[in-house]
């Protein structure tokens, strides 16, 4: 009988000494709707404690790594902004439970990596991205201030006036260009990925893991004294940006493009 809990929209799997977390919702590319938002949490609160594993690799199933946020769930919060209360905890929650992970945390991009995606890969301590994997935090293109995370880590990873470039603009990188400003670590051919974040966990595993673990928990001090300073304001001035009319109509306006390619 398996120890590994179970959830409707992630998979667990554990391979020897390595635990894997497949965000699994493929038919929307993965996007943080349902469920996920707080499931992710919780399965990466099992992925702190267990102690079956030395290294967690996150991915997402299908052609994606996760799509971000759910267009047709920011609706229901612009009828009912307090519904963004609930995700403002659960998106602080996220990014510092993330955070106490001890052991390393590989991100294995396979696609697009979008919003609250490319938050969450950028987070992990490494990270292997498929050469036809975007990577973008287009928060700003519907309106919403990038406050769930990405004004913390993208400056943190690409330097200030870059990350404004791009968290300004809401542009979504290719995998070639992340890996060339140093967005990511590794950009590689899509089939060659796995043998990529595989050879690269077995290495994490044959370490020393007191002094592995150790060493990332000194590392992680600074980016959690950012998170503690940055999360809540981030997240007051993106629940002003919820309410704001230019949120609805960009909303509005991609909802109705959306339709109209369904016809």
């Amino acid at each position: 009988m398996s120890d590994l809990p179970e959830f409707e929209t992630l998979l667990l799997t554990r391979t020897g000494r390595r635990l894997k977390i497949t965000m699994n919702r493929p038919e929307v590319l993965n996007a943080f709707g349902g469920p996920m938002h707080s499931e992710i949490i919780d399965a990466l609160a099992f992925a702190r404690d267990d102690t079956g594993s030395d290294v967690v690799v996150i991915t997402g199933a299908g052609r994606a790594f996760s799509a971000g946020g759910d267009i047709e769930g920011m609706r229901r919060v612009i009828d009912d902004p307090t519904l963004f209360d609930k995700e403002a905890a659960e998106a602080k929650a996220l990014i510092f439970t993330l955070l106490d992970i001890e052991k390393p945390v590989v991100a294995r991009i396979n696609g697009a990596a979008i919003g609250l995606g490319a938050t969450i890969a950028l987070f992990c301590d490494v990270t292997f991205a498929g050469e036809s994997a975007k990577i973008g935090d287009p928060h700003v293109a519907i309106g919403l201030v990038a406050g769930d995370g990405g004004a913390i880590i993208w400056p943190a990873l690409i330097g200030l006036h870059r990350a404004k470039e791009f968290l300004l603009t809401g542009e979504t990188l290719t995998a070639a260009k992340a890996g060339e400003i140093g967005l990511v670590n590794h950009v590689v051919a899509d089939d060659a990925l796995d043998a990529a974040v595989n050879g690269f966990c077995d290495k994490l595993i044959a370490g020393a893991q007191p002094a592995i673990r150790w060493t990332k928990t000194v590392m992680n001090m600074e980016l959690k004294r950012m998170a503690h300073a940055l999360m809540d304001p981030g997240i007051a001035y993106e629940s002003l940006s919820v309410r704001t009319e230019e949120h609805k109509a960009r909303v509005d306006a991609f909802l109705a493009k959306a339709r109209e390619k369904r016809k």
